[in-house]
């Protein structure tokens, strides 16, 4: 004879039919994703992908702009360089009249920096001041420039003295 508990057990062993625990039924069904854990998911990692891409494109920036001014400070320390090997008669004959050049460093054909440099007599010392400025303010006056050299986006200013 079959007792109560024998066709319990074998209910229990037989998969969707009246097991206590129907974990054969909830399997088939969470054996992927839902639709919307999926579109979660993604919705996560666009957001942190954009994030470093808005990320590297500020950096991409910030080392075009250190670059700039590296260059410039290049430029305005060789131009002091220059000077201080002259003797105080060529000194003397470039403190006439400020000095002002259009460079263009890689030889692409396009302005890359404008530097101005001033010298003043003082006796038997010069003080000089040499200024770089981006390409784009090739065609402003020079005398703007001198006046107000952070309204045109200065990249570098050194001053400096030579004596003889």
């Amino acid at each position: 004879m079959i007792t109560k508990r024998e066709i319990f057990d074998k209910k229990s062993q037989v998969p969707g039919e009246g097991s206590l625990d129907n974990n054969s039924r909830n399997d088939a069904k969470s054996k992927g994703f839902s639709m919307i854990e999926v579109v979660v998911g993604i919705a996560l990692v666009g957001v942190a992908l954009l994030g470093l891409a808005q990320l590297f494109c500020l950096s991409v920036m910030n080392n075009s702009r250190s670059d700039a001014m590296t260059n410039a400070t290049f430029l305005a320390q060789q131009q002091i360089d220059f000077l201080r090997n002259l003797s105080a008669e060529e000194l003397q004959n470039l403190s006439l009249s400020a000095i002002d050049e259009l460079m263009d460093i890689n030889s692409d054909g396009t302005v890359d920096f404008r530097r101005i440099t001033q010298l003043g007599a003082s006796g038997f010392s010069w003080n000089v001041r040499v200024m770089v400025f981006p390409g784009l303010q090739a065609q402003v006056a020079m005398d703007n420039l001198i006046a107000d050299p952070s309204e045109y986006q200065i990249r570098a200013d050194m001053s400096t003295i030579i004596s003889r």
